[in-house]
């Protein structure tokens, strides 16, 4: 009998039997991106532009309404009040942090790092804190008010300095990445040519750092323009846009106007998103692949100088923080100055109680849970998973999608949620007003800082892991369970200590979002400011303040210990 040869297929490759698999949690991953994220600005958008009509109310829609807007008497005095506030802050802002940042990276001043965290210290409050303050220091009954002349701290320059406050750490923390790219050669090179340190300051330092200024600009000028924190406190009179759509859209129910004004609040973070882009661009093409790290040399004049000047910041931070925690504490300023915590007695209160706070220790604790894992696991599958033909078009959509917040203002991401989920031909309807969309609004909107954190720690480690992990027919899954988590761990927890204390401060993406049972902290205050209890206000801002500070100290104690228990490797000597 003769046996029949037959032929055995070839082998199918490892990495390609779990293909299905990860193209299923990349597609998964894309369509909740949708969800959150890219539906509900269409919707805004859709609004806005009269394509769609809203089912809350009878406003006018797209050009009508645009026309109606614009035409308004007050509107285009608006957008000037609001330029001149932008403008500003960046004009004030940007100088003075750049000063800091320079005295952090380029001088040889002593407590550099402890200046450089206390200056952290603004984004640890709800953007109301600072209003607040102010209102105890240079109010009709302020403890400065002889200083102001007679002037009201109510108006122009009560924003100004309130968005001062809000605004620093964010453009500290953006320069102080940009003198960190230094080429030492170029340094030695002026020194060697006789160049002093003012001209070595205008020909070497500032043209290397002009990107970084852009950049800054933009962030501080959009971050201004998209606040309705400052100006609903101390703004008084003097309306800006952001406070304009608020109440379009809260106290007098015109959602498409609210919708319009949107829109205009989202053109200049579109411009902050293609600054930002262009100066990313530019400063790796700056760095050469020979650079040498910049040491700067010892100099007491200089350290001197950049101590008083860091010194009179972080002093003006610390007495802004110290005075809302001190209002806080008495009983009733300026009259009766006993200490007393009952304006801590929330339930007392107008603007949600206890039960606001809870709620808002509920909302950070799943945010940090299914935030951090969602976007760490999302970066990982972009970054160190493979793609088959027909799911190449995965990759790219994604990382669309999760850059987009960074164009996205909170209060306009509110203004989508509002028009896409409460839209009653919306299955999801019933999620409007509940825990579980403010947790989705709060991922997607922190979602691209925490997305970049994790693709750069991704980015340090070696492609090797993946073949080597395929070579043995390990799955992707168990590679990422086993190896790339423990070895990114210092990022995963700082994503975490991220989304913790924005999910505790934000007010912007989630004042349309609440209802009576699911108000938070941040709300509370704006609510009981609102309702004239400043006192009461300043304590649940302090109660924001503090529970960030300490829930970061608790994950820095982790993060410290989970790396000395399983990063040894990446100090240990060979």
């Amino acid at each position: 009998m003769t046996a029949l040869a037959t032929s055995q297929p070839a082998p199918i490759p490892f990495w390609r039997t779990e293909a299905p698999l990860l193209a299923g949690m990349k597609l998964a991953w894309l369509l909740l991106l949708t969800l959150g994220l890219l539906l509900p600005v269409a919707m805004m958008l859709l609004q806005a532009t009269g394509l769609t009509t809203s089912a809350h109310s009878s406003d006018q829609h797209g050009l009508a309404l645009v026309v109606q807007v614009l035409q308004g008497p007050n509107f285009l005095a608006m957008v000037g009040r609001t330029l001149a506030v932008s403008g500003t802050v960046a004009a004030i802002v940007v100088p003075l942090a750049f000063a800091f940042a320079y005295a952090v990276q380029r001088t040889r001043m002593p407590l550099r790092g402890t200046m450089r965290t206390l200056a952290m210290l603004p984004l640890f409050a709800p953007s109301l804190l600072p209003g607040i303050a102010l209102v105890y220091l240079f109010g009709n009954q302020g403890l400065f008010k002889v200083w102001t002349g007679g002037a009201s701290i109510y108006g122009f320059w009560g924003i100004v300095l309130g968005e001062a406050f809000y605004t620093f750490p964010f453009a500290m923390m953006l320069l102080v990445s940009t003198l960190t790219l230094a080429d030492g050669r170029l340094y030695d090179a002026a020194k060697a040519m006789g160049a002093g340190p003012w001209r070595t300051f205008r020909t070497v330092t500032l043209p290397g750092a002009r990107y970084g200024l852009f950049g800054a600009v933009a962030l501080v000028f959009t971050l201004v323009a998209t606040d309705f924190g400052v100006p609903t406190v101390v703004g008084g009179s003097y309306q800006v846009l952001a406070v304009e759509a608020y109440k379009a859209v809260v106290g007098q129910q015109q959602f498409a106007r609210g919708a319009v004004i949107g829109l205009m609040l989202l053109l200049p973070a579109l411009l902050t998103f293609a600054v930002e882009r262009l100066v990313q661009r530019r400063q790796h093409a700056a760095l050469a692949s020979r650079a040498q790290p910049y040491q700067p040399e010892p100099d007491r004049l200089r350290d001197g100088l950049f101590l008083l000047l860091t010194g009179l910041v972080i002093g003006w931070v610390l007495l802004m923080l110290a005075t809302a925690i001190g209002a806080s504490l008495v009983k009733l300023w300026p009259y009766n100055l006993e200490l007393s915590l009952r304006n801590y007695d929330f339930d007392n209160m107008d603007g949600g109680g206890w039960l606001a706070y809870r709620n808002s220790l509920k909302l950070a604790a799943l945010t940090t849970v299914f935030g951090t894992a969602l976007i760490f696991t999302g970066a990982w599958l972009v970054e160190k998973t493979r793609t088959t033909r027909a799911t190449a078009w995965l990759h790219p959509a994604i990382r669309f999608a999760v850059l987009l917040p960074m164009a996205v203002p909170g209060l306009v991401l509110g203004l989508g949620y509002v028009f896409f989920f409460n839209h009653p031909d919306n299955p999801l309807n019933g999620l409007y007003g509940s825990m579980t969309l403010m947790v989705l609004c709060t991922i997607m909107h922190c979602a691209t800082a925490a997305h970049l954190t994790s693709v750069a720690s991704l980015g340090q480690l070696d492609p090797v892991f993946e073949a080597v992990s395929a070579s043995l027919k390990v799955s992707a899954l168990r590679t990422y369970w086993r190896v790339t988590l423990p070895m990114c761990l210092p990022a995963v927890l700082a994503c975490a200590r991220f989304l913790f204390v924005s999910a505790m401060t934000t007010v912007s993406a989630v004042i349309f979002l609440y209802s009576p049972d699911t108000v938070l902290a941040s709300v509370a205050v704006l609510n009981m400011d609102d309702a004239g209890d400043i006192g009461p206000a300043a304590a649940m801002s302090t109660l924001i303040l503090v529970t960030s500070i300490v829930v970061s100290l608790l994950l820095e104690l982790a993060m410290r210990g989970i790396v000395r228990r399983t990063q040894a490797w990446r100090s240990a000597s060979l």
